[in-house]
């Protein structure tokens, strides 16, 4: 059975940090994403990252900003917030692809966490 479990979120001042965690189990996925949804708005993608690591992949609004990096020994990802904004305010999604390496889309992606909250103050 295959379970994708986020969590990290919080409430966090403009220009402070986060790391979101995710555990993601029960198959091999080539790639892993984060997306966010805020209120009103269409989810969004955020960043990926490929099977080894080896190559990333990030939305022009956290470039530089967030880094997405991943451990396969623990079956985990993680997504480092730097420099946090008010308009970061989302609940962030982990997402796992078994083929698709790099997609931006929903829809590229098969398998959903619940979603973390990540609420960033002025």
């Amino acid at each position: 059975q295959v379970q994708v479990v986020e969590s990290g979120g919080g409430l966090v001042q403009a220009g402070g940090s986060l790391r979101l965690s995710c555990a993601a189990s029960g198959r091999t996925f080539n790639a892993m994403g984060w997306f966010r949804q805020a209120p009103g708005k269409e989810r969004e993608f955020v960043a990926s990252i490929n099977w080894n690591g080896g190559r990333t992949y990030y939305a022009d609004s956290v470039k530089g900003r967030f880094t997405i990096s991943r451990d396969n020994a623990k079956n985990m990802v993680y997504l480092q917030m730097n420099s946090l904004k008010p308009e970061d305010t989302a609940v962030y999604y982990c997402a796992a692809s078994p083929g698709v390496e790099g997609g931006s889309a929903p829809t590229q992606y098969d398998y959903w966490g619940q979603g973390t909250r990540v609420t960033v103050s002025s």
